[in-house]
Parts: C-alpha cells; sequence; structure tokens
C-alpha cells in the first residue's frame, strides 16, 4: 500500500514539475509575443475567444493566458467583454492537455523516448543560448510529464487491485456529488486541474474507475480551479477580482449545465450507440472535457454585454487609473509585467507633459501644481519593480534596464515640476518665454504617442526637436544670463529679482533637457547612442 502511494505521490510531482518547467519555458519564449497577440487579435468577441484557446494551446497554461488578460484589461487595452472572451478561450484550450494525454500519454509506454527527450532537453539547455535553452527546458518538461504519466498509471494499476471502488460506482444523484466534491479536493490539493485530470484518466485506462466516475470527478476538477483564482484575488487589483469573478461564475454555472445534462447525454449516447461505446473511454473523456467548456462559451457568448455590466456593477474600479495596471500577478509572465510598470511611468509622463504645457501657457496658476499624487505613483511603481525577478529573457532584460532608467527619469521630471512656479518668472522674459512656448507644442505632440498601447517607440522627428530645443537653449544661455544682469544694473531691478529670473531660467534649461533625454530613452532602439544620453549631470 505504501509502494503505491509513494508512486503515486511521485508521478504526480513529475507531473507538475513537468508542466512546470513546460510552460514557464514556453511564457519565456512567447511572453512578449503573448502580449502584443492579445492586442491584435482580440478586437471582437469571437476572435477573442480564439486567441484565449490559441495562447493557451501554444502556452500549455490558461493561467499565463488569464494574467495576460487581467493586465490588458488594467491598462484599458482590452474591453472587459473581450477579456472574458479571452478567458472564455483559455478555458477551452486548457482542455488540450486532456487530449494530449489520450492520444499520446495513455497509449503506449512512453518511457522509451520521454528518458531520451529529457537527455536532448537537458543538453539544449546546457549547450545552448537564449531561445534554445528555453526550448531544451520545454523538451526536458514535455518528458518529465509523461514519465510521470507512465508512473501514474502503474500506481494507478495497484490501486486498483487493493481498493476496491465499485461502491462509488452506483449511478446515484447523491454519489455524483460525492464525485463531485473529491475532483474539486484534488485540483484543490494539487494546485493544478491538469495534474488532477491526468491522475483521473490514468485510473480509468486502468479501469480503476468507469466511464461515468470519471465524468462527474471531471466536473468537480473544472471547479476546483475556482479555488485557486479566488485565492489569487485576494488583495490584488480590480481587475484580478473581475477575472477571478468571471472564474469562478463561468466554471460553476457551466459545471452545473454539465452535471445536470451533459454528462447524462454523454452517457446515453454511449450506452446506445455501438460506434460511440466502442470508442477508448479515456478519449470519451477528453471529449467531454472540451465539450463541457465549449457548452460554457454557448451559454455565456450571447449574454457578454449583461455579464460585462454584472461584473462592473458587483466590483466598481476604486484603484487610480495610473497604479491599477501594477498587479503582481503578471510577476509569472515578465513581459508582462515590465509592460504593467512601463504603462504606469508612461501615463505618469504624460499627465505631468499636460500640467507643464498648461503651466507654460498660462492655463493653470503654476504655483498651484500638486505633485503629491506622483510622489505615490513612484513609489508603487519602485515597490512593484522590487518584488519583481530579474528576467532570464534577454530581450526582457534589456526591457527591464530601459525600464529602471525611466524610473529615474520620471523622478526627476517629478521634481521638476515641483518647481513649476519658476514659469511665471519665465512668462516675462520675451526672449525665453518664445522658446518655451515652442517646447510646450512639442510636449503636447509627445502626449499623444506616450498614451498609445502598446507603446512604440517615439517618431525620430519628435526626438530630434527636443534635441534641438535643448541645443537652442544651451546656446542662448550665457546671452541671456548676461542680458538679465544688464537690464538688472541699468534698469535699477534688484539683485533678488534678477536672481529669480536667472534660476527660472536655469530651471527651463534643466527641464528642457531631461524632457530630450526621454524622448531619447523611448525613441531610439539603439542601446549604444541611449547610453551616450544618459548622464543626468548637468
Amino acid at each position: 500500500m505504501l509502494s503505491v502511494i509513494v508512486q503515486l505521490m511521485g508521478g504526480i510531482g513529475l507531473f507538475l514539475l513537468g508542466m512546470s518547467l513546460m510552460t514557464d519555458s514556453l511564457k519565456a519564449i512567447a511572453g512578449e509575443a503573448l502580449r502584443q497577440w492579445l492586442v491584435r487579435f482580440t478586437n471582437s468577441p469571437i476572435k477573442a475567444v480564439l486567441s484565449g484557446i490559441g495562447l493557451t494551446v501554444v502556452v500549455q497554461s490558461s493561467t499565463a493566458t488569464t494574467l495576460a488578460t487581467i493586465g490588458f484589461v488594467s491598462a484599458g487595452v482590452l474591453s472587459f467583454s473581450h477579456a472574458i472572451g479571452v478567458i472564455i478561450g483559455a478555458n477551452i484550450g486548457t482542455t488540450s492537455t486532456g487530449w494530449m494525454v489520450a492520444l499520446l500519454g495513455l497509449k503506449f509506454s512512453i518511457a522509451s523516448f520521454a528518458l531520451p527527450l529529457m537527455g536532448v532537453g537537458a543538453l539544449l539547455k546546457l549547450l545552448g543560448k537564449e531561445k534554445i535553452a528555453f526550448i531544451g527546458l520545454t523538451l526536458a518538461g514535455f518528458g518529465l510529464l509523461f514519465f510521470g504519466i507512465q508512473i501514474l498509471q502503474d500506481a494507478m494499476s495497484g490501486v486498483a487491485e487493493l481498493i476496491d471502488l465499485s461502491r462509488w460506482a452506483e449511478p446515484t444523484f447523491m454519489m455524483k456529488l460525492i464525485l463531485v466534491a473529491i475532483g474539486i479536493l484534488m485540483t484543490i490539493l494539487l494546485q493544478s486541474s491538469s495534474a488532477a485530470i491526468t491522475t483521473t484518466l490514468a485510473a480509468l485506462s486502468t479501469q480503476t474507475i468507469n466511464l461515468e466516475q470519471t465524468l462527474a470527478l471531471v466536473i468537480g476538477q473544472n471547479v476546483g480551479t475556482v479555488a485557486t483564482a479566488i485565492l489569487a484575488a485576494i488583495g490584488a487589483t480590480t481587475s484580478a477580482k473581475r477575472t477571478a469573478a468571471v472564474h469562478v461564475i463561468f466554471n460553476v454555472v457551466t459545471a452545473v449545465f454539465a452535471f445536470l445534462l451533459l454528462s447524462p447525454a454523454f452517457m446515453w449516447a454511449y450506452q446506445h450507440f455501438q460506434l460511440i461505446h466502442q470508442l477508448d473511454s479515456v478519449l470519451l473523456v477528453a471529449a467531454f472535457h472540451t465539450a463541457f467548456s465549449l457548452l460554457g462559451a454557448c451559454i455565456f457568448m450571447p449574454l457578454l454585454p449583461k455579464f460585462e455590466q454584472l461584473i462592473i456593477r458587483l466590483l466598481p474600479e476604486q484603484e487610480p487609473t495610473t497604479t491599477r495596471y501594477l498587479d503582481e500577478s503578471l510577476y509569472s509572465v515578465p513581459a508582462l509585467a515590465i509592460a504593467a510598470a512601463e504603462r504606469a511611468l508612461l501615463k505618469s509622463i504624460a499627465d505631468m507633459y499636460k500640467v507643464l504645457t498648461r503651466s507654460i501657457r498660462g492655463e493653470i496658476i503654476a504655483s498651484l501644481v500638486n505633485t503629491d499624487e506622483y510622489d505615490r505613483t513612484l513609489a508603487k511603481v519602485e515597490h512593484y519593480l522590487e518584488e519583481m525577478s530579474v528576467p532570464q529573457s534577454s530581450s526582457d532584460q534589456h526591457r527591464f534596464i530601459i525600464l529602471l532608467r525611466l524610473v529615474v527619469y520620471v523622478r526627476v521630471l517629478k521634481n521638476d515640476l515641483a518647481e513649476v512656479a519658476n514659469i511665471e518668472s519665465i512668462q516675462k522674459q520675451d526672449s525665453i518665454y518664445d522658446l518655451a512656448q515652442r517646447f510646450a507644442t512639442i510636449l503636447e505632440q509627445n502626449i499623444h504617442y506616450l498614451l498609445q498601447e502598446p507603446f512604440v517607440n517615439l517618431p525620430k522627428g519628435l526626438v530630434n526637436d527636443l534635441t534641438a530645443i535643448a541645443e537652442e537653449m544651451k546656446d542662448k544661455q550665457e546671452f541671456v544670463r548676461q542680458k538679465l544682469i544688464e537690464d538688472s544694473s541699468q534698469k535699477n531691478v534688484s539683485a533678488t529679482y534678477t536672481l529669480e529670473l536667472l534660476a527660472a531660467q536655469r530651471w527651463l534649461e534643466h527641464l528642457v533637457v531631461h524632457c530630450s533625454r526621454v524622448a531619447i530613452l523611448l525613441g531610439d532602439t539603439e542601446q549604444e547612442l541611449v547610453d551616450e544620453e544618459l548622464s543626468l549631470v548637468e
């Protein structure tokens, strides 16, 4: 008995380890592609569902797809109704694991190719770089996953000999409910519906349980993912809570329909149609699992607008628009976590540019500008980045470094904004004020690009315009200072007033230089040029 339990635990452990290795590696390879795909191919409910299916099949993780969706709903890139479509698609896509196990894992002895696969994967990891290394980890994970299935099959053969489960085979309503509850418990304990379903399929293939028991267990295992979603949403952003609510409602409602209608229909067809009866029962369960999720899609797709309104009404947004992007659940997909922090910083820069532009033009009273909100935003972004692990992918590492530099510039811009009252002195200096107004016009043009999603590099023309303004400011500074001193002596202006004008001129000079360097950082893809311009010493 003990050896069977140990074998069962080992098989589950190997399956989970293989799944984790494969999923993490695929996410590292496809992280940014995942982001771009979701932005591009979710502009209608049907496309959103198909995108959710496709991405989940590729990365073998509905969680990765769901976390990506959370980030883009927060950023306002996806409408919530389209995000629901992606989540529904992810639920359909995750059934691919059952098909993979049914068609490959339980059809023949896979240890003969699983072990070489792990060996090849390990070699690629050790000898390869970047994507080759991640492909190696994916292969090793794939091999581990199927090796775990082989051990699970052997363990389940032992369970069938030791435990008589025939008493659970009674097709009573109560017995089915008990099996659903067991399925829920299995997913909660294993923290993976894929592992729970694979264990169930292994038990079915060894005739430890029958088809009707398996269908009830699969229903429960789908509902069990709700617990993970609820735990992940505790203390998370409103977007994460809304997504968790979609998971809960979708899975529970679908499970009720599957329990009352779909499962009896499958069993009736299995008993009355010889063609279906002759099919492998493991394949039938994989088909049931997919039909289960498709049933949910058919129920919810026509009701998406009302479903969206219900969730939003139950969970209204409470986080400020700038920092609502920062969801810690995105850490598992580094490209998305970086994009979330980037979005918050770009939104802050755009807001500061709006305030600076209006202050320069005299549309608001500069001395009344408050920067406390920017301090809070920066503190949250910095805390978010402190908790983030350094990405494994070199492209993500590059973006992460740029992001850290951007944090420094936002802090500098915030300090410049805190002294925006200097603009009132600039408005008294005609030679500089003309330059300041041109500068405000260019900043206003930057705002449009900063708020675009997905963000693309600033146009080269805008970068050049800001750099030219900075150069012109630098060329004029000595002439303007000399003129201020001459005016002070000829017009008998107080030294204090002259110093205020000089300080204001120096402030504007710094501001223009800092904004031009932000533009260089955000507008040029060549790292060498960025590195040349990154010094903050002025």
